[in-house]
C-alpha cells in the first residue's frame, strides 16, 4: 500500500460509505424515475453541489487542454456505468449490485494488463484473478439457472463495472499522474467530470423519459443523497484519494462498498440475502487483494546448510 495513508485514508474510508449506500439511494430513485431520470438527477445534483462549493473556494475550471480526457472519463465513471447500474436494479437486488461492485478490482487489473504497460501479467495476479472469477460466478448463483430478466441486471452491473475498470489507470495517466499530478485539483477534475457527463446524458433521458410515476418524497430524499453526496463530494474525494495514493489503491475501495450495500439493503429495504452472495463476494475480494499483491504468501526462510 502507499505510505502515508493519512493523506488518503480518512477520504478513503468516506468514500466506501457513500457509495455503499448508493446502491439504497439508487432504488429509492428507482419508485419514480426511470433509469435515465435516476443517472441524470444524480449527475446534476452533484454538478450543482460542486459548482457551489467550487464558487465558495475560488476553483476555476480545468483548461481545454483536458476537456478531452475528461469527456471519456464521463462516460467510464458517471454516464455510463450510473445508467447501466440503475438498469440493473430494476432486476435485481441493490446488495447484489453492490456485491457486483466489488469486482472493481479485478477489472481495473485486467484492464491495466490488457491496454496498460505499467503493469505485466504474473503467476500471483493469474491466480488472484481466477479465485475472483469463481467468486463472481458464486455471487450470481449461476447453478440456481437464474431468468432472463436477473441475467440482463448482473450483465448491466458487469458493463458498469468493466467501465470502471478501464477508468482508474486512465485517470491515473491522464488526469491524475504525471505532470497533471498537481496542476489540478480534486475539486476542479470533479466538477469538469460531472459538466461532460452532464453533456453525455441529456439527451439520452430526453429521449428516454424521466419518470414512471409521481415523485415522492422518498425518490426526493434518495435523490438528493445520491446526487449530492455520491456524485458530487465522493468524486472529490475518489480524485484525491487517487491523487495521494495511486489507482489500484483508490480501485480497492470497492473492497467496503459491498459490506455497506449489504447492510442498507437488509435494514432499509428488507432484501434476503442468501448464502452464496456474501460467500462469493468474500471470494472476490480475496482475489483481487492476491492479484494486487496485497495479500502475498510468506517467504520461506534459509534452511541452515549443515557444517562440514
Amino acid at each position: 500500500m502507499p505510505n502515508n495513508p493519512r493523506a488518503w485514508l480518512p477520504s478513503y474510508l468516506a468514500l466506501a460509505a457513500i457509495w455503499g449506500c448508493s446502491f439504497y439511494f439508487m432504488k429509492l430513485g428507482l419508485e419514480s424515475l426511470t433509469p435515465a431520470g435516476v443517472a441524470f438527477g444524480r449527475i446534476v445534483l452533484g454538478l450543482l453541489t460542486l459548482l457551489i462549493f467550487s464558487a465558495a473556494t475560488g476553483t476555476k475550471l480545468p483548461p481545454r487542454s483536458v476537456w478531452k480526457p475528461l469527456f471519456l472519463t464521463a462516460l467510464l465513471v458517471a454516464t455510463v456505468p450510473w445508467l447501466a447500474f440503475a438498469f440493473g436494479e430494476i432486476h435485481i437486488s441493490s446488495a447484489l449490485a453492490g456485491i457486483i461492485n466489488g469486482a472493481t478490482p479485478l477489472l481495473t487489473l485486467i484492464a491495466t494488463l490488457l491496454v496498460f504497460s505499467e503493469e505485466r501479467p504474473t503467476p500471483r495476479r493469474m491466480v488472484g484473478l481466477g479465485i475472483g472469477f469463481i467468486g463472481v460466478l458464486i455471487v450470481v448463483g449461476i447453478w440456481q439457472g437464474l431468468g432472463a430478466g436477473t441475467w440482463l441486471g448482473i450483465a448491466a452491473c458487469v458493463i458498469a463495472i468493466t467501465c470502471y475498470g478501464f477508468s482508474y489507470p486512465y485517470m491515473r495517466r491522464h488526469l491524475t499522474g504525471g505532470p497533471n499530478a498537481s496542476t489540478f485539483s480534486p475539486l476542479a477534475l470533479a466538477t469538469g467530470l460531472l459538466i461532460m457527463a452532464t453533456i453525455q446524458i441529456t439527451p439520452i433521458a430526453v429521449v428516454t423519459g424521466f419518470t414512471v410515476s409521481s415523485i415522492g418524497l422518498p425518490t426526493v430524499f434518495g435523490m438528493l443523497a445520491l446526487g449530492c453526496l455520491g456524485s458530487g463530494v465522493a468524486y472529490v474525494l475518489n480524485f484525491r484519494v487517487i491523487n495521494k495514493s495511486d489507482a489500484t489503491t483508490a480501485s480497492t475501495v470497492t473492497y467496503l462498498t459491498p459490506l455497506v450495500a449489504i447492510i442498507a439493503g437488509a435494514l432499509f429495504l428488507a432484501e434476503p440475502i442468501s448464502w452464496n452472495q456474501p460467500v462469493g463476494g468474500l471470494l472476490i475480494v480475496l482475489g483481487a487483494a492476491i492479484a494486487q499483491g496485497l495479500i502475498k504468501p510468506r517467504a520461506r526462510s534459509p534452511q541452515p546448510r549443515p557444517g562440514c
